[in-house]
């Protein structure tokens, strides 16, 4: 595996989705608690890695990245425990309030 794509529960209770290659996890989540690069975790350190996932790819990691980046805190949380069946009803009922947003607005 030579990606992958991470969530950080930082110290003020938010949720932080990265992805990364090339790297080890644990490497990545200490440039996170150092405070390396300047940006959203590192004015809300300490952070916790709370859950991970390999890819082969970049290209796969960087696009569940972007996916989960797109959930509510509820759907996030639910990942993070394992949780597929709510997964799955949180995202129908995300597309559910999408496509009546979409028919309203037109």
């Amino acid at each position: 595996m030579n990606a992958f794509v991470y969530i950080l529960r930082c110290s003020d209770g938010s949720y932080y989705v990265g992805s990364a290659r090339g790297q080890t996890l644990d490497k990545r989540l200490g440039e996170h608690q150092a405070g390396t690069f300047p940006g959203y975790t590192s004015r809300r350190r300490p952070v916790e890695l709370v859950y991970a996932e390999a890819f082969d790819r970049i290209t796969d990691a960087i696009a569940a990245e972007r996916r989960i980046k797109g959930w509510g805190r509820a759907k996030k949380e639910a990942l993070i425990r394992g949780d597929w069946d709510a997964v799955q009803v949180l995202a129908k009922r995300s597309g559910t309030r999408q496509r009546s947003h979409q028919t309203t607005s037109s």
